[in-house]
């Protein structure tokens, strides 16, 4: 096991074991305890009593945080040439069609977000095994593939994140940088915590949110109180 250095430690000590706090008081020790030079990410981590290996117990859905990431989201519309020009002015980093799906092919992927229209979705079925396992392809439950380029193009910008349970029932995402203040980062978090109990599936027995824990980048993370969010 790693050594922890003097500012891990000194982070750890202001943590208390054992101890449950409000989303509000976590936020705002999260920024005491984050000691990074760089601007850390803010990390969520939910785990669910699901089982996702049914699939009438999966839990995924997209979500637009009030505050957005804090993240520069660089986007990819692989569109047709009619709608090039809209793609382009809702803000998108690339924009085209054939000259990216060759690129993809050739093993670029240098992209956080990809939208498309329906009409173009067969032509990225072959490069599944590319983008699948980065996250990178879209899905009409996302909103990612869609005949308004735009508004998807602009609600990705603005801090529309998805989100997926993964096979060990835990969701995780980033709700912000430890630059926001507290307020910015508890309002993030409650509402992708928010989205997550309107998605809780009918087939999911006992208790839903088993524990919330939240860190930065390269922070301890502070458990939350399920019961007080």
């Amino acid at each position: 096991m790693a050594k922890l250095t003097k500012k891990q430690k000194e982070a750890a000590a202001k943590i208390e074991k054992n101890t449950l706090y409000s989303l509000k008081s976590a936020s705002v020790l999260l920024k005491e305890v984050a000691s990074a030079k760089f601007d850390e990410s803010v990390d969520i981590a939910v785990r669910l009593g699901v089982d996702p290996r049914k699939a009438n117990q999966m839990v995924r859905g997209v979500v637009t945080l009030p505050h957005g990431t804090g993240k520069d989201v660089r986007v990819l519309a692989l569109v047709t040439p009619d709608k090039e020009a809209e793609a382009k002015a809702a803000g998108a980093d690339y924009v085209g069609l054939d000259e990216y799906l060759q690129k993809i092919k050739d093993g670029w992927t240098d992209v956080d977000v990809i939208i498309t229209m329906p009409a173009v979705m067969g032509k990225l079925g072959p490069l599944g095994r590319i983008l699948g396992p980065r996250g990178l392809m879209p899905n009409p439950k996302t909103g990612t593939v869609t005949m308004d380029v735009a508004k998807a193009v602009q609600e990705v910008k603005a801090g529309k994140i998805d989100f997926k349970v993964d096979k060990t029932g835990i969701v995780h995402a980033s709700v912000g940088k430890v630059s926001f203040d507290a307020d910015k980062i508890t309002e993030n978090a409650a509402e992708l915590i928010q989205t997550l109990i309107k998605l809780k599936p009918t087939a999911a027995k006992g208790t839903y949110i088993k524990s919330i824990h939240i860190s930065s980048t390269m922070s301890p993370a502070i458990a939350l109180d399920p019961k007080a969010v």
